[in-house]
C-alpha cells in the first residue's frame, strides 16, 4: 500500500469508495444518509490492503496502549464499578457474544449500562429515552465509557484497539444478508473505535442503510490502513467522545 493511503483517507471530503485508491488516484463516493439509499452490492477488490501487513506493529500498539490505559485508568475502573452497582441491581460487568476475526466469536466485555443483559438469538439496539437504560447507564453510554473494560478483550488478542466495533450475533446475522460486503469487516480484529465512529456513525442503525454507511467507512479503513492512522483515530476519538449526542 502507498504510504499515503492513510493521509489520503484523512484527507478525504466525502467516503472513499473501498477498493478504489490506487497509486496517484483517489476516488470519492457520497455519503449514504440513513434511509435515503437502496442497498446496492459491490465488487470486492482483488487485493485489499489490511492490517495483517504489519501484524507486528499493530499488535505492539495494542498491547502498550492496553497496559498503560488499564494502568492509568484504574482508579476510574473501580468509580464507575461502584457507581453501577449502587444504581441498580445486577453485576458491575456485563458479556456479550460478538463475531471477530475470521468470523470466529467471543465474549466481548463492557460496564453494565441497562437493567437487562440480552444475549440471544433477539437483542434490541438501545434507542433514544430506552427505558432499560439505567442512570448511570445513560452517561457511561454517552461518553462510551461503558467501553473501557475491552481493553482487556484487546489484551487477550480478541479485539484491537482500532477497527471495525463489533456488533451482537444477532445483528451480524441480520446484516450480513441485507448490507453489500458486511461480512469483509471481519477480516480483521474488531475494535474499541473506529474509523466509522470517528465519522460520526455511533449510536442505534434502524435500518439496512444506516448500516452500510458504517460498514463503508469500515471498508475504506480496512484497505487504507496505516499504523499513523490508527493513532490519529484514537487521538480523535478523544474528540468525537466529548461533542457526539449519537450514542444513548
Amino acid at each position: 500500500m502507498p504510504a499515503s493511503g492513510g493521509l489520503a483517507l484523512l484527507l478525504a471530503p466525502g467516503l472513499l469508495t473501498p477498493g478504489t485508491l490506487t497509486p496517484g488516484t483517489l476516488t470519492l463516493s457520497p455519503a449514504i444518509e440513513a434511509g435515503t439509499a437502496p442497498v446496492v452490492a459491490r465488487p470486492r477488490p482483488a487485493d485489499a490492503a489490511r492490517p495483517g501487513a504489519c501484524p507486528v506493529a499493530k499488535r505492539t500498539l495494542d498491547m502498550v496502549g492496553a497496559t498503560l490505559g488499564l494502568f492509568m485508568l484504574l482508579p476510574l475502573l473501580l468509580v464507575i464499578a461502584v457507581l453501577i452497582k449502587c444504581d441498580s441491581r445486577g453485576p458491575v460487568l456485563f458479556r456479550q457474544s460478538r463475531i471477530g476475526l475470521g468470523n470466529r466469536p467471543f465474549q466481548v466485555w463492557k460496564f453494565r449500562t441497562m437493567t437487562c443483559c440480552e444475549n440471544g438469538s433477539v437483542v434490541r439496539q438501545a434507542r433514544r429515552d430506552d427505558p432499560r437504560v439505567t442512570r448511570i447507564g445513560r452517561i457511561l453510554r454517552r461518553t462510551s465509557l461503558d467501553e473501557l473494560p475491552q481493553l482487556v478483550n484487546v489484551l487477550v488478542g480478541s479485539m484491537s484497539l482500532v477497527g471495525p466495533r463489533p456488533h451482537a450475533v444477532a445483528h451480524d446475522a441480520q446484516f450480513t444478508h441485507t448490507v453489500a460486503r458486511y461480512a469483509e469487516r471481519h477480516a480483521v480484529r474488531p475494535g474499541i473505535t473506529g474509523w466509522a465512529q470517528v465519522r460520526g456513525c455511533r449510536g442505534e442503525t434502524p435500518n439496512a442503510a444506516a448500516m452500510q454507511r458504517r460498514v463503508d467507512l469500515d471498508l475504506a479503513y480496512i484497505e487504507h490502513w496505516s499504523l499513523l492512522l490508527d493513532l490519529i483515530i484514537l487521538a480523535m476519538t478523544l474528540r468525537e467522545v466529548f461533542r457526539s449526542q449519537a450514542a444513548y
